[in-house]
C-alpha cells in the first residue's frame, strides 16, 4: 500500500463528517474505546490537554502546543478539519505526520481482527493517539471534533480541559439552547481536573457550575481572572498588554484573538500550578510564532497585497459576529466578498450581518456537502446582497481579482471547506 491508497481507504471506506455531514456523525464513544484499545491504549502513554468549545478551539490548541514546544516538551498536536493536507490534523512540535506513518498505520488497522465500522474521524483520531506514543511525545494538546460529551477525543484523561466558549453551531447534534450546547461542551470535564472557561454569559454559567462541582473539577472562569489588561492593533498583529507576562505580539490577528489571549494566558497559569514549565519568553514566543511553529492557517489570514487578500475560516454567528465587525473597520476603497456555505446549515443570522455595501461572489466548495451557489446567491439576494454565483472558489476568486482595484479588498470565507479549496489554489 501506497500513501495515496491508504488515503483514498481513509475518505472513501469511511464515513467523513467533513464531507457528508451528518450521515458520519456517531454519537456514543463504544467504538473510540474498543478501536483504541486495539491499538494498547495509546493515549494514556503522556499527559493531554483537551480543548473544547464553539469557536477559538483551533487556535487555542495552536497556541498551547507553540508555547509548550518553546518551553523545550516534545508536542503532539490533534486538530480537526484540515485545510490542504490531511497530514495537517497530525503534528508533532509543529512537524505533520509522515507519509510513511498514515500508510503503516493503515496497514496495521486493516491487518487486525476488528469487525467493527469506525467512521474516519474515529480512525484518524486513533491514528493520533497511535502516532504520538510512537515519537514519545511529553503532552498532547487534543482539539475536539464536534461538541464534547459524546465527541470521539473524550476517551482522553486530560490534565486540564480547556472551553473556550459556547455559541450556535452544529444544533441537530448539540441542541438548539445555549444551555443545551453548553452541557455538551461540558462533558469533557473530569473528575479532579481543572477546566477553564474561556468566556462566561449569565444563561450557561451554572450548566458548568453543577457539571465541574459533579466531578469535584476546579472550575476557573478566566474573565474573572482575566490577564489582559490592554490591546491595540499594530498592523496585522494585536499588541497585548497581559497582568503577569508584560507585553504580547500576537501573531493572530482576527478580533476574537484578544479573547482567546485571554483564555489562553490563564491556561498557562493552570498548566503552571499542574508543574509544566512554561517560562514567559515561551509564551510570548508562542503568541508571536504560532503560525511558523505550529502550522496554523485560515484564522484572519492575509495572502496578498494591492489588493489586500484576507481569508478567513468562521462558519457560524459567533465566528461572524467578529468577522463582520473586523470587515467594517478595515480601510479599502471596495469590498469584494467570496463566500460559500455548507448546505446543513441555517445561515439565515450570518447572511444578517454581512455588510451590503460590498460585491459578493456566491461559490461552493469541492466537498459534497457544499450549499449551492445559485441557491446561495437566491437566499443573499433576499436579504439585499449584491452579487453573481460562481461554480468553483477558483472562478468566484479569478472573477473577484479581475474586478479589484489595487486598493480594494478582497475577502474569502463563509465555510471552511470555501477557505481549503482558496488555500489549495494559491499552494498550486
Amino acid at each position: 500500500m501506497n500513501y495515496k491508497e491508504a488515503l483514498d481507504f481513509l475518505y472513501n471506506s469511511l464515513p467523513m463528517f467533513q464531507r457528508i455531514g451528518g450521515a458520519a456523525y456517531k454519537a456514543g464513544l463504544d467504538t473510540s474505546i474498543n478501536l483504541a484499545a486495539l491499538f494498547g491504549n495509546p493515549h494514556k502513554a503522556y499527559r493531554t490537554i483537551h480543548v473544547a468549545g464553539t469557536n477559538g478551539k483551533g487556535s487555542t490548541s495552536h497556541l498551547l502546543a507553540s508555547m509548550l514546544q518553546l518551553a523545550g516538551y516534545r508536542v503532539g498536536l490533534y486538530t480537526s478539519p484540515h485545510l490542504v493536507d490531511f497530514r495537517e490534523r497530525i503534528r508533532v512540535n509543529g512537524e505533520m505526520i509522515s507519509h510513511e506513518a498514515v500508510t503503516d498505520f493503515v496497514e496495521r488497522y486493516q491487518s487486525m481482527p476488528y469487525d467493527g465500522s469506525p467512521s474516519f474521524f474515529e480512525l484518524t483520531m486513533v491514528m493520533a493517539f497511535d502516532y504520538f506514543r510512537q515519537q514519545q511525545v511529553d503532552v498532547a494538546v487534543i482539539e475536539v471534533g464536534l461538541g464534547g460529551r459524546l465527541d470521539s477525543t473524550n476517551i482522553i484523561a486530560p490534565v486540564l480541559g480547556v472551553i473556550t466558549n459556547i455559541s450556535f453551531d452544529h444544533t441537530q447534534f448539540l441542541g438548539n439552547t445555549l444551555p443545551l450546547i453548553a452541557a455538551e461542551k461540558a462533558g469533557i470535564i473530569k473528575p479532579h481536573t481543572p477546566v477553564v472557561i474561556g468566556e462566561d454569559a449569565a444563561e450557561i454559567h451554572d450548566v458548568f457550575v453543577t457539571k465541574a462541582a459533579a466531578e469535584d473539577a476546579p472550575i476557573i472562569f478566566a474573565e474573572q481572572f482575566s490577564q489582559v489588561v490592554g490591546a491595540h492593533r499594530e498592523g496585522d498583529r494585536w499588541i497585548i498588554e497581559s497582568r503577569d507576562y508584560g507585553t504580547i505580539v500576537d501573531e493572530l490577528s482576527g478580533d476574537c484573538q484578544v479573547k482567546n489571549a485571554n483564555t489562553v494566558l490563564v491556561a498557562v497559569g493552570e498548566l503552571r500550578k499542574l508543574g509544566f514549565e512554561l517560562p514567559d519568553e515561551a509564551v510570548k514566543g508562542g503568541f508571536a510564532r504560532v503560525c511558523e511553529i505550529s502550522g496554523l492557517m485560515g484564522r484572519w489570514m492575509v495572502v496578498g497585497n494591492a489588493p489586500r487578500v484576507v481569508c478567513d475560516t468562521g462558519h457560524n454567528t459567533g465566528g461572524w459576529q467578529y468577522i463582520a465587525e473586523q470587515l467594517k473597520n478595515e480601510h479599502y476603497r471596495s469590498l469584494h466578498v467570496v463566500i460559500g456555505f455548507v448546505n446543513d446549515k441555517d445561515i439565515t443570522h450570518i447572511l444578517d450581518m454581512m455588510p451590503h455595501t460590498a460585491v459578493y461572489y456566491f461559490t461552493q466548495a469541492s466537498v459534497p456537502r457544499a450549499l449551492d451557489c445559485h441557491s446561495l446567491a437566491e437566499l443573499a439576494h433576499g436579504k439585499g446582497l449584491v452579487g453573481e454565483g460562481y461554480a468553483t472558489v477558483e472562478s468566484a476568486y479569478a472573477a473577484a481579482r479581475a474586478a479589484a482595484h489595487a486598493d480594494d479588498m478582497i475577502f474569502v470565507g463563509g465555510s471552511t471547506f470555501v477557505v481549503a479549496d482558496f488555500l489549495a489554489l494559491l499552494q498550486r
